[in-house]
Parts: structure tokens; C-alpha cells; sequence
């Protein structure tokens, strides 16, 4: 085994690593849930706006811009998901503190909940995968064959049940960003008495943004506000 590897698994291996394993992942895909939005918001502007965006994801790079954006957030993801189950188990079975520093950080209701949160969010993320992107529906696969990604999310949405899970999930995935985008903070020593407060205030502000946007679509499509 090469020295890098060895210095790769002795960073994996400590609970230190694992900490900004998950803060970069954890900007990675807070960073994806941002443009993410910006562009799921393009449903309010109308089919062809949205459509042109959806031709653009697809067409970037000639169409390799998007296999390196799902496989960089599939890495991520995996990363995150495995870091975070590892140090939930290493604190229990110790019995230490999530973090360690000079002030005392008490584990908030959501921080407690992340690890199945988490694990609720990742399979919600495997259904919209195979409901947007697989797209094992027969209709939604018709609908993006034509080109009208738009009528695909409206169709998608009309199912009160796929609405319902997905804002079950998205209000999960805010529990978690709640107590997650802060925590990035403070594992990157960026977090200190100072702009403790600042940081949790753009942490909430950001949660609040996230949420009503993602779940505002669903709610408009099943409204009828968007057709």
C-alpha cells in the first residue's frame, strides 16, 4: 500500500477525518440544493423556460455535464451518508460529545434525529431517481422523450401520494440542514462566539428558503396554480 493510501485511510479512520469528510460533502450538497431549487423554480416562469433549462442540463458539455454533476453528488452522498452513520455509532459507543470544543454544543432534537433523517432522505432520493431520471413510469418517460420536462413535473406531482412523500422528505431533509449547515461551520473552524448567532441565523434562513421553495411546487401543481 502507497504512502498516500495509507495517510488516506489514517485520515478516514479518525473521527476528525470523518468530521470534514461530512462538512465538505455536506457544502457540496448544500451548494446542489441551491442551484437545485433555482432552477425547480423555473415552474412559476412557464413550460418554456423550464423546459430550456431541463435541455440545457441535459446538453451541457456536450452531455457529460450531467453524468459528472450526478456522479460528484453520488460520491458526495455516498461519503456523507457513511461518515455520518460511523460517527453515530462511535459516539454512542463511547459516549462522547458529537464535538468537541470550548464551548458546550448540546445536541439539539434534530441533531439527535440526523442519522435517520439521513437514512429516510436517501431513500426518498432513490425513489426520485427512479422517478424523474429512470423515469419508470411509462408516461413520465413519454413526457421526456417529447422534450416537456414541465408536463413531466406537473403529471409527477398530480399523484397525491408522490406529493406526499415528498414533502415528508423535504421537511425532513430541513430538520437536517437545520442543525447540518451550522455544523459545517464549526468543523471547518469557521464557528466562534463572535458569529455563532450570524451563522445560525443564515443556517435557519437558508432551511426556511429551501423548504418553502421545494414543497411550494408540489402544493401549486395539486392547487392547480401551476398547469
Amino acid at each position: 500500500m502507497s504512502a498516500t493510501s495509507c495517510s488516506l485511510c489514517q485520515f478516514w479512520s479518525s473521527s476528525i477525518g470523518k468530521k470534514f469528510v461530512v462538512a465538505i460533502t455536506g457544502l457540496v450538497l448544500v451548494g446542489f440544493l441551491a442551484g437545485h431549487l433555482s432552477g425547480n423554480l423555473l415552474m412559476y416562469v412557464g413550460a418554456e423556460a423550464f423546459n430550456e433549462y431541463a435541455e440545457f442540463l441535459h446538453s451541457m458539455l456536450h452531455g457529460a455535464g450531467v453524468w459528472i454533476a450526478r456522479i460528484v453528488l453520488l460520491i458526495s452522498l455516498v461519503l456523507h451518508v457513511v461518515a455520518t452513520i460511523q460517527l453515530t455509532k462511535a459516539n454512542r459507543a463511547s459516549k462522547e460529545k458529537r464535538y468537541e470544543c470550548d464551548a458546550t454544543v448540546q445536541a439539539s432534537k434534530a441533531s439527535r434525529m440526523m442519522i435517520w433523517s439521513g437514512l429516510t432522505i436517501l431513500a426518498f432520493i432513490i425513489f426520485h431517481i427512479l422517478h424523474y431520471t429512470v423515469r419508470v413510469d411509462s408516461e413520465l418517460a413519454a413526457l421526456a422523450d417529447a422534450g416537456n420536462a414541465y408536463q413531466m413535473v406537473i403529471v409527477g406531482f398530480q399523484s397525491i401520494p408522490v406529493s406526499a412523500f415528498y414533502i415528508i422528505a423535504i421537511s425532513l431533509l430541513c430538520s437536517h440542514l437545520s442543525h447540518g449547515v451550522a455544523s459545517i461551520f464549526q468543523t471547518l473552524g469557521l464557528r466562534s462566539k463572535k458569529t455563532a448567532s450570524l451563522i445560525d441565523g443564515l443556517a435557519k434562513a437558508y432551511t426556511v428558503i429551501i423548504w418553502v421553495g421545494f414543497v411550494s411546487i408540489p402544493v401549486s401543481v395539486l392547487a392547480g396554480w401551476i398547469h
